[in-house]
């Protein structure tokens, strides 16, 4: 009971410490707090990388021994179990390891086509539509920003371009899954 009490008060003062924190690093801090909230939050999920450098363990303490290192921000990864502070996640090639909570992000993410290194590119479209115009060739291993998904199509953000992804060419979003 008394440990539940320490986090309401906990996440309370961080919500006030945050209300001095303008625009985007705002919404950033409640997201990471709702990534943090296990109670709430369903198992497995796609979150992202918050950094460059990214320990990843064979077990759920400091005390593990580090398994490889991620290398990359903003890489999707799937949490596909939790124990206190820390998130077992699985990466696109299906290996998986321990990482610390607060090196998560809830910005949600994709990977195009990982399991296909000889698959020729994937279009991004200007509409929802396979025969509107393409925008870009996106290559297997492109990372890309997610704004919306539909259960059929994703909109995304890839560097300085924008369009419609199917979504069955994409790791880091469920089949059928819509985010808003």
């Amino acid at each position: 009971m008394w440990h539940r009490i320490f986090i309401a008060i906990g996440m309370a003062l961080g919500l006030i410490l945050m209300a001095g924190v303008e625009g985007s690093a705002a919404e950033d801090n409640v997201k990471q707090a709702a990534v943090e909230g296990k109670a709430s939050l369903p198992v497995p999920r796609f979150v992202s990388l918050k950094s460059d450098k990214v320990n990843v363990r064979k077990g759920p303490s400091t005390d593990q021994s580090i398994v490889w290192v991620f290398s990359r921000a903003g890489l999707p990864v799937e949490v596909i179990a939790e124990s206190d502070n820390w998130r077992r996640v699985r990466d696109s090639e299906g290996a998986d390891g321990w990482v610390f909570h607060s090196l998560l992000s809830a910005r949600r993410t994709v990977l195009i086509t990982p399991w296909s290194k000889d698959q020729a590119s994937v279009p991004l479209y200007d509409s929802k539509s396979t025969s509107s115009r393409a925008v870009a060739d996106l290559q297997s291993g492109v990372l890309g920003n997610v704004t919306t998904c539909d259960g059929t199509w994703c909109e995304l953000s890839v560097d300085d371009y924008s369009g419609y992804v199917q979504q069955d060419q994409l790791w880091g979003v469920y089949k059928g899954e819509e985010i808003r």
